[in-house]
């Protein structure tokens, strides 16, 4: 594998393809940030139309996620059997029916039954697309080209807010458009998909060596090729048939349930609530419904921004320091909305601005840096299947916390729903402080 890294980094790579294969995957990212937010703009429209009391609202925002871990759970065996390439484009035509399906239904059966197949996509996507990226581009860039999907899906969350914004004096069809929208960017992606090649490595698994060869040598050149095949070849040698089991070994367990606490806490304190029901928090400061998804797309504009802040960051500064300041920040500018609704202190831009420093610190910190730590905690004995099951219970935590936030919103008020969150961040601060390692520079 030395040699190879080596000759990866000697090579003449063919940048512009690896950049154009590199985004067309990423772009499976943009349709998973865009199908789980585009349903912020649309509580205010389908409540009334579907008559959906506060259990039932939580249901039509969070049932996505039922879809999330079921795609998500059949991820692996899909890309074994069908290739990366396939798989992909499966999604995106997943993405492009159930977005159209969803606008069109006229139950609140047909409206889940749409949700739910959409987050077999999304659940599908957020396997497949990093794994095609990394098992597609040159070792030497690939942490740069990886980054390219978290980009891609707070752009995906942007254009959800630009969308719903956008489409918001459409007329009593308004939220239908809005599910609509997402099938456009499917369908180009879906097409898309077409002019990139299949993961050279899942070629050679198959047997396929002259494809995945002549893969090879488009993105990097001849030399780049056979070193590439032969450390794919070397590393069949070592691969190791994961157990469920493995995952309880006395030596790996301590690992595992750390995995687990850094997916549960990125979930429970409050970023997906407050990303999915952003417009219904926005409006309780006496804004009309349309400035809400107006002030909506700042938020997604910041999301964006502070993307690029955490990859410039996350190797200068380590990941425990990012997730302490991340946890403080959060916290505190969730008590400050919390204070705001508390005390009556309806100023729209105080809000706001609390809001905004809650996306920043989470952007900046949070949202990368989990997926980084537990991409790097695991030994690579276990390291795939404990990342699937710390995927699994992400969803799973991001599903609770979305179904809960309207009931405890109706039922306690916005104010103890966001200083529950709060509370959450306080103690994933002392988790953190406690039990994370610094993995900056681990192997």
């Amino acid at each position: 594998m030395q040699t190879s890294t080596k000759l990866s980094s000697n090579a003449k790579l063919n940048f512009a393809y690896i950049i154009l294969v590199s985004l067309v995957a990423a772009s499976g990212g943009l349709l998973f940030g865009f199908d789980t937010a585009i349903i912020s703009g649309t509580i205010h429209y389908i409540r009334p139309y579907f008559q959906l009391d506060e259990y039932c609202l939580g249901w039509a925002v969070s049932c996505i996620l039922i879809g999330c871990m079921a795609g998500a759970a059949a991820a692996g065996k899909m890309c074994d059997a069908w290739g990366r390439k396939k798989t992909l484009l499966l999604c995106g035509f997943l993405f492009a029916i159930t977005g159209l399906g969803t606008g069109l239904a006229d139950t609140f059966s047909v409206f889940v039954f749409f949700r739910i197949a959409g987050g077999l996509a999304v659940g599908i996507a957020a396997m497949a697309a990093p794994m095609y990226i990394a098992e597609t581009v040159p070792a030497s860039i690939r942490g740069r080209m990886v980054s390219l999907y978290q980009l891609a899906i707070v752009s995906g969350i942007l254009l959800a807010y630009l969308s719903n914004y956008l489409l918001a004096d459409t007329g009593e069809n308004n939220w239908r458009w809005m599910f609509a929208s997402q099938s456009f960017p499917s369908l180009l992606f879906f097409a898309a998909m077409f002019f990139v090649p299949e993961s050279p490595r899942w070629l050679m698994k198959k047997e396929r060596k002259k494809e995945a060869e002549n893969i090879l040598a488009k993105l990097g050149g001849e030399e780049y090729s056979r070193a590439e095949t032969a450390a794919i070849e070397e590393s069949f040698h070592h691969e190791h048939n994961e157990k469920l089991s493995d995952l309880w070994h006395p030596s790996f367990r301590p690992l595992v349930w750390m995995g687990i606490m850094v997916a549960v806490f990125q979930q429970i304190t409050g970023i997906n609530a407050i990303l999915y029901y952003a417009p219904e928090i926005i409006k309780k400061t006496g804004v009309n419904n349309e400035n809400a998804l107006l002030q909506t797309i700042g938020i997604g504009i910041i999301s964006f921004l502070f993307t690029f802040v955490s990859i410039w960051l996350i190797d200068k500064a380590g990941r425990k320091i990012l997730l302490l300041a991340g946890c403080a920040a959060m916290g505190f500018s969730l008590l400050g909305v919390a204070a705001c609704f508390h005390f009556q202190y309806f100023e729209n831009y105080v809000v706001l601005f609390f809001l905004l420093v809650y996306i920043a610190a989470f952007s900046a910190t949070m949202g990368c840096v989990a997926w980084v730590i537990l991409s790097e905690i695991f030994p690579n004995r276990i390291r795939g299947l404990a990342l699937s099951v710390s995927t699994l219970v992400l969803w799973i935590a991001d599903f609770a916390a979305s179904f809960a936030f309207p009931v405890l919103n109706a039922q306690l008020g916005v104010e103890t729903a966001l200083s529950i969150f709060a509370g959450f961040c306080a103690l994933y601060w002392i988790y953190v402080k406690r039990v994370i390692p610094e993995t900056k520079g681990s192997t």
